[in-house]
């Protein structure tokens, strides 16, 4: 019988070390939902402001299910308002006037043309972090331009060191220029706001365009081509900085992962294939010239691994302290015996699958943990509770008949 993630339930009381924080959310997609659930996976309070149609990550639905919304939107609550409306955006200043932390990412200068520029925020509220995501940032001479995560992959030298030398560059199949950019934000904005709350400092503008985090990723690039003159190849799965480090089919047609990348782990592997001569063989005796001859080194790696099935290799090297894994699918992942015994993988309530298996608060803290207070919201769910008491009954019903506050409405 299969094994199945642990389920967890929500705790609407429980306190995370950010209780108290409240964060007023604009933005759409990715970058922003992934930044703003770190902070409500540890008791931020964080706001959604929707348009009536809901967050555009909503569409993101597999087989009718909002999957991406579900997974990168609990513990928030939402809000729905139409910001073409001038009440619409007199309730993001009212919420602002509370609020620690507003996260937006429209394209630059429309937050002005709302009239909720930094500035204008800033007078409601100067102690105030605003975060702005862009994909090119709030200023020079792409800040028009769409902030598709897409672009910034391709333009910041990602894509064209990923694959094969002999095949086109290939982009992450995932959201990876939003991600990084999302945990450089948390980072970010944690940040300023201690400087707010422990230095006595005053609330400021954080720029987060897509492009910088990942840029930043690539590391010493710019400096190596400056020494050298040389641009990165594509080198698959292999490294230019340590061999052997590669991907190896198994006789049973699975993969694993090997990487030695400290001349004591390289030793080890030439030792345990039965291959120990090759340590003082000079192609192979450093790690310099293990990479020169890595395409060597690969298929004497290879053909022992492909001698034997995936269980057998994994046995054989574990055993021998050499740091090699399986190259997982999904669908292997989630029947995984450490991720299902360290929990990395949970399940919890959800209203349309029953059970939603997702990942859980990450990082862990033994002090201040995080916690599971509540399923990501329908559009507009907190309307009343939040908005309610902020502008009276009376206000509440007019701007909801006027169509300023909604319920949500069908895409």
């Amino acid at each position: 019988m299969a094994r199945k993630p642990t389920r967890k339930t929500f705790d609407p009381g429980a306190r995370g070390p950010l209780n108290g924080v409240r964060v007023v959310d604009l933005s759409r997609l990715v970058a922003g939902n992934v930044l703003t659930l770190q902070l409500a996976d540890f008791g931020a309070e964080v706001i959604k402001v929707e348009p009536p149609e809901g967050d555009t990550l909503r569409s993101w639905r597999v087989k009718g299910v909002e999957t991406a919304w579900k997974v990168y939107s609990r513990n928030k609550k939402s809000i729905a308002l139409d910001l073409r409306s001038d009440a619409g955006r007199a309730i993001v200043c009212e919420l602002a006037k509370s609020a620690a932390i507003l996260v937006e990412s429209f394209r630059p200068g429309v937050m002005e043309d709302m009239g909720l520029s930094p500035d204008a925020l800033h007078e409601l509220n100067p102690r105030l972090v605003i975060l702005r995501i862009s994909g090119w940032g709030q200023d020079g001479r792409y800040r028009h331009k769409p902030g598709f995560g897409t672009l910034i992959e391709g333009y910041s030298g990602f894509a064209s060191m990923n694959g094969f030398a002999d095949r086109e560059p290939v982009l992450p199949p995932m959201y990876l220029a939003d991600c990084m950019a999302a945990l450089n934000g948390y980072g970010a904005v944690l940040v300023a706001l201690r400087e707010v709350e422990i230095n006595g400092g005053k609330g400021q503008t954080l720029d987060l365009p897509l492009f910088d985090p990942l840029f930043s990723m690539l590391g010493p690039q710019a400096a190596n081509h400056r020494l050298t003159g040389e641009v990165k190849v594509r080198t698959g799965s292999r490294s230019t900085n340590a061999a052997p480090r590669n991907v190896y089919q198994t006789k049973d047609g699975r993969w694993v992962c090997l990487s030695a990348s400290t001349q004591g782990m390289a030793e080890r592997v030439l030792v345990k294939i039965g291959r120990p001569e090759l340590t003082k063989d000079p192609r192979f005796a450093t790690n310099i010239e293990r990479v020169k001859h890595g395409l060597e080194l690969d298929e004497i790696i290879g053909n022992f691994i492909a001698a034997r099935d995936l269980d057998e290799n994994l046995r054989y090297f574990d055993e021998a302290g050499v740091t090699i894994g399986p190259v997982y699918d999904i669908s292997q992942i989630v029947q995984d015996s450490y991720v299902l015994e360290r929990e990395s993988l949970i399940e919890i309530p959800d209203e349309e699958m029953g059970e939603l298996p997702t990942h859980p608060v990450v990082p862990r803290l033994s002090g201040t943990p995080g916690a599971l207070k509540s399923a990501a919201p329908r559009v507009g769910q907190h309307n009343e509770e939040l908005l309610k008491p902020l502008l009276g009954a009376e206000e509440y019903d007019r701007l909801c008949a006027s169509g300023a506050i909604s319920k949500g409405k069908k895409k």
